[in-house]
């Protein structure tokens, strides 16, 4: 199942913005409310332009999937053929939202990934949006060709079932970088959905339809399901070197998490496996080499990608990215060929397959056994990492 800003989802009437507004009658076209968003660190006192239902949905989310396993079809997604023209991009989100099967993922987990957009869509937040993003810094810019998919993974044993597990993801879509903030979110909506089902994710859409768009500099409180999220999206006048953290006051009684940063990932952690090689991985990155992260389970290879990315800061990586590759992208025969040499690109895997398919490749890094399942990190402690490189 998947749920996009549709109001028809929802219960609510549609609303279809006219091709020439003179010639429409101002009052057949639904009022939305102009709200004037506090004014931030680095942020200037502007007021939103006329909103209507969804339209602040769309300014955080492309749409939000349920991605489930199929005996006869395997991973399956319900798309609405409304939502894209390109079925490229539902098949892509299908076989992108679920481990690999030799990754062993028992319990919960979340990991991150990164597509191709299959059509050119032009959005009618085109503009505004333009204007939001122009105040962000380059790394944390909307992605105008790519979609981001943050995955929320469940895979636990069920004898009622005939595969005897019970597999299912929950994924949003979005063409923000915002990797920490979107999987806060998960760790919110994820749990409630395996209990409550679709009514649960018809009450987060219209909790996020009522959210200030995001705009760069300022505090925003984001209610979700009973819960109150502030964040600062930071900009690119902020000096560099320093953090504009968010401080909880008394008079926020109402929020329950206090986000320090919305697009971070912990460096240490991530690097911890191949410490002694960070002076030439940052080199490596830095030049556009071909790389490739081979690591047991999607949490590890996208936080090791995501990672590499975000050493240029404040410099934007402009060559391409996947923090979890598989066998199915569409781009798979295009990133493994030997007729040519590797494009510029950094790809993190799991499958072992990868192990032969990529061995021409010039820089390897390999964290964690591939063979063995990975609970949780053990493989990882258990493993020798390692990186190779021609170079």
């Amino acid at each position: 199942m998947a749920l996009q800003p549709g109001p028809e989802e929802l219960g609510e009437q549609v609303v279809e913005e006219p091709e020439d507004m003179e010639d429409q009658d101002a009052s057949s076209i639904s009022p939305a409310e102009e709200i004037t968003l506090p004014v931030g660190q680095g942020g200037e006192d502007e007021s939103e332009p006329l909103l209507l239902p969804w339209d602040r949905f769309s300014a955080w989310l492309h749409c939000i999937c349920v991605v489930g396993f199929d005996l006869e079809l395997g991973q399956a997604v319900e798309v609405r053929p409304q939502q894209s023209k390109d079925y490229r991009d539902k098949t892509s989100i299908c076989y992108l939202s679920f481990p690999d099967s030799n990754s062993g993922c028992l319990g919960d987990t979340q990991f991150c990934f990164r597509f191709r957009q299959g059509s050119n869509r032009k959005s009618s937040l085109g503009c505004f949006l333009e204007t939001a993003d122009r105040d962000a810094p380059v790394s944390l810019k909307r992605d105008q060709g790519h979609y981001y998919g943050y995955v929320y993974f469940r895979q636990v044993r069920d004898k009622s079932l005939k595969r005897g597990y019970f597999q299912k993801s929950l994924v949003l879509i979005s063409r923000l970088p915002y990797v920490t903030f979107f999987h806060s979110l998960l760790k919110i909506l994820a749990p409630e959905y395996f209990d409550k089902l679709e009514p649960c994710l018809e009450a987060a859409c219209n909790d996020i339809d009522r959210w200030p768009t995001p705009h760069p500099g300022r505090v925003l409180s984001l209610p979700i399901m009973g819960v109150v999220i502030k964040v600062r999206i930071p900009t690119c006048y902020d000096k560099p070197g320093t953090s504009q953290l968010v401080q909880s006051t008394q008079t926020d009684s109402q929020v329950s998490i206090v986000l320090p940063t919305i697009h971070e990932v912990d460096l240490f952690r991530c690097f911890h496996p191949v410490f002694f090689h960070i002076q030439m991985l940052w080199e490596l990155v830095l030049l556009g080499e071909p790389l490739v992260v081979m690591a047991p389970s999607p949490a590890e290879s996208s936080d090791t990608v995501l990672a590499l990315i975000s050493c240029l800061s404040p410099l934007r990586y402009c060559s391409d990215f996947r923090p979890y590759f598989t066998i199915h992208d569409s781009e798979f025969k295009e990133y493994t060929t030997r007729t040519q040499a590797p494009p510029s690109v950094i790809l993190g895997v799991t499958n072992p397959f990868f192990a032969k398919t990529l061995q021409h490749w010039p820089h390897i890094v390999r964290i964690g056994d591939m063979k063995s399942p990975s609970l949780h990190g053990k493989a990882l402690l258990s493993s020798a990492p390692s990186c190779r490189t021609s170079s």
